[in-house]
């Protein structure tokens, strides 16, 4: 996939199929679109083009009002590279793009700019200054400037009848609900972050973790233990993961530790991982002493293993003691 940063890289195109939006959960809806988009454009043999946005267009309007995105850009790209996009273009959000009416817009990146021949959008898209464009606006373009415009309806949950949206992953996330948002997702949810030196107490517990900060990986589910996978380059190991500020310490800093199942060995740090959350375990307990955390996590692993359906490691031998 081609990645253009910056409307100035966009080479002369001879036609193109172009999608627009953030696409920062990567969801359900997002790939129906997605999917028609590279649909079209092979069918008439150009380019599939996703255009998207940089920086998140909340943080330049209300910058006083800090959303964490649910992937880093790289992330995104990666995912719509999944999806068999032939390019994306990164655009700089800036207020002074936010200012384009519909029309501006339109005839500046999408006419101009990338030669569209097909628009495909959802039912629900707006675009332009205050977001005064929508389905019909493109529409009306459309036949002004010679596009056309496919919109893809009904992007909704057939059990539920809610839509697809990143507002209903940011939601379960706020719940501990790890499964429904992979459910939207059509994925497990993940985060990715450096790993890096923590208390080390899993360690002296025999139960060693891979340490990340929750402020720099991205949109971290409630506080709880879960059941994933961590993912090293091209080694993923079934794993058990707490977030929170382990309160049997007095923790303060929130973070996510992910232990992997069976291994003593890993030594992790410095290394950028990515960890999956599959299922939700239980909620973060204080416990009164280290017996009784251990009897804890043992069965944390236990419940991980029969979740990812891998065998259940043997507990290392443990001579620790409280105090």
């Amino acid at each position: 996939m081609q990645i253009w940063n910056g409307v100035e890289e966009v080479p002369h195109l001879d036609g193109s199929v172009v999608t627009i939006g953030m696409f920062a959960g990567m969801h359900r809806g997002h790939k129906a679109v997605i999917a028609r988009t590279v649909e079209r454009a092979r069918q008439l043999g150009v380019r599939s083009v996703a255009m998207t946005f940089t920086p998140h267009p909340v943080l330049v309007h209300y910058p006083d009002r800090y959303i964490r995105p649910l992937s880093s850009v790289s992330q995104r790209l990666e995912r719509l590279e999944a999806q068999h996009v032939d390019a994306t273009l990164l655009v700089n959000y800036t207020l002074e793009f936010a200012a384009l009416s519909p029309e501006e817009f339109v005839r500046t990146h999408i006419v101009d700019l990338l030669n569209a021949r097909v628009v495909v959008l959802g039912s629900d898209a707006r675009f332009g200054a205050g977001n005064a464009g929508d389905i019909e606006t493109m529409r009306e373009l459309g036949e002004k400037y010679g596009f056309e415009v496919d919109v893809i309806d009904d992007l909704v949950d057939p059990a539920s009848g809610r839509r697809w949206s990143s507002t209903w992953i940011r939601e379960a996330l706020a719940d501990g609900d790890v499964e429904t948002a992979g459910y939207v997702l059509g994925k497990a949810h993940l985060v990715r972050g450096e790993v890096v030196h923590g208390a080390h107490r899993g360690r002296e517990l025999g139960y060693p973790t891979a340490n990340l900060k929750a402020e720099d990986v991205g949109v971290v589910p409630i506080d709880g233990v879960y059941s994933g996978w961590l993912t090293d380059g091209d080694v993923r190991y079934p794993a058990a993961i707490s977030v929170g500020t382990n309160p049997t310490f007095k923790g303060e800093e929130r973070t996510v530790e992910a232990h992997v199942l069976g291994r003593t060995d890993l030594d992790l740090y410095g290394h950028v991982v990515t960890v999956e959350f599959t299922h939700r375990l239980r909620p973060m307990l204080a416990f009164d002493g280290i017996e009784p955390l251990l009897a804890q996590m043992r069965q944390d692993i236990i419940d991980t293993a029969d979740n990812l359906g891998e065998p259940v490691p043997v507990p290392p031998c443990e001579d620790v003691h409280a105090g």
